[in-house]
C-alpha cells in the first residue's frame, strides 16, 4: 500500500496510550477540500490518515502523535480520544453533501478496500482491540453522523475489522417482541435502564438512570447507524434491542487491556 506524505501542522503529543480506531467521513465536496483544510493551521482540524475516492492514501500526521479529529467524544469510560486514538477520514459528502435525490454517496468500492487495507494494517501494528473500533457517531452521538448509515461495517468486520452480531431470525424477533415491546423518545422504567445499562457495556456515552431522553435516542440513533442501518430512527423497537443485547455480549468476549498509563 502506497501512502503520500501530506504533513499537517494540527497535531501535538499524546497524553494516553494508543489502543483505538475511529473511521470518520470527511463531509465535504471532495478530497483535495478536505486535504486543504486538514493541513490549514486555522482549521484547527487534522486526522492520521486520509482516503480519496480513488483509494489514495495520505498521512498527514504520524501515528505516534496526536491527531485532532476526535473532538469532545467518550468511549468506555475514556476522554480525550485524540489521545487514545487514529483517525482515518474517508472523502465521502456523507449528510453534508448528499446526492440530488437527498441519499448518502456511495462509499467507492477501491476506496473501501483501501481503507480495509489501512485499518488492518493499524490494528495488527498497534493491537488494537476489536470493541474499540469505532465510527465519530459512537463516540459523539449527539454532534456527529459520521460515517454514517451508508458505511459498510458488516464487510469490515467480515475483514477482521470491528464487531458484529448474528442476525435475529424472524421468529426470534417476533416472540422476542412479546415481552420487550419497542421503547420511545420519553419512556421510563426497568427496561430503558436495562437498555441504557447495555449500551454502557459496549461504550457508548449515555447515563443509565431509566429515562428515555433525547441523550438515549441520539445514542441509539447512532448504535443503529452502525449495527441496525435500515432503521435509523432513535426508536429502540424490538430488533435493536436484540442487537443492543449482542453487541454487549460480543464486548465482554474482547476485553479490553488497562486503557490508562503513560503517554506512549
Amino acid at each position: 500500500m502506497k501512502i503520500i506524505d501530506a504533513p499537517s501542522p494540527n497535531q501535538n503529543d499524546r497524553k494516553f496510550p494508543l489502543d483505538m480506531l475511529v473511521l470518520h467521513y470527511t463531509g465535504m465536496e471532495d478530497g483535495p477540500s478536505a486535504l486543504a483544510r486538514m493541513r490549514d493551521e486555522a482549521a484547527e482540524v487534522s486526522a492520521h490518515y486520509m482516503v480519496d475516492e480513488s483509494g489514495d492514501v495520505y498521512q498527514l500526521v504520524p501515528d505516534e502523535k496526536r491527531a485532532w479529529h476526535a473532538g469532545r467524544s467518550s468511549w468506555q469510560g475514556d476522554e480525550d480520544l485524540n489521545s487514545r486514538s487514529i483517525g482515518i477520514e474517508i472523502v465521502n459528502g456523507g449528510h453534508n453533501v448528499p446526492l440530488a435525490d437527498g441519499s448518502l454517496p456511495p462509499y467507492s468500492l477501491v476506496q473501501i478496500d483501501a481503507v480495509i487495507e489501512l485499518s488492518k494494517a493499524i490494528i495488527k501494528r498497534h493491537n488494537i482491540p476489536q470493541s474499540r473500533i469505532v465510527g465519530h457517531s459512537d463516540i459523539a452521538p449527539s454532534r456527529k453522523e459520521d460515517p454514517g448509515e451508508h458505511f459498510p461495517w458488516e464487510a469490515f468486520a467480515s475483514r477482521g475489522i470491528g464487531l458484529w452480531p448474528s442476525q435475529p431470525t424472524a421468529a426470534e424477533i417476533h416472540e422476542y417482541a412479546h415481552s420487550n415491546p419497542e421503547l420511545v423518545l420519553d419512556a421510563e422504567g426497568e427496561a430503558v435502564a436495562a437498555l441504557q445499562s447495555k449500551l454502557l457495556q459496549i461504550g457508548y456515552p449515555v447515563n443509565s438512570d431509566g429515562a428515555y431522553t433525547q441523550e438515549t435516542a441520539d445514542v441509539v440513533t447512532a448504535f443503529q447507524r452502525r449495527w441496525n442501518q435500515a432503521f435509523v430512527t432513535g426508536v429502540a423497537d424490538p430488533l435493536t434491542q436484540m442487537l443492543v443485547e449482542r453487541v454487549a455480549e460480543l464486548t465482554a468476549a474482547h476485553p479490553v487491556r488497562g486503557k490508562d498509563g503513560p503517554p506512549v
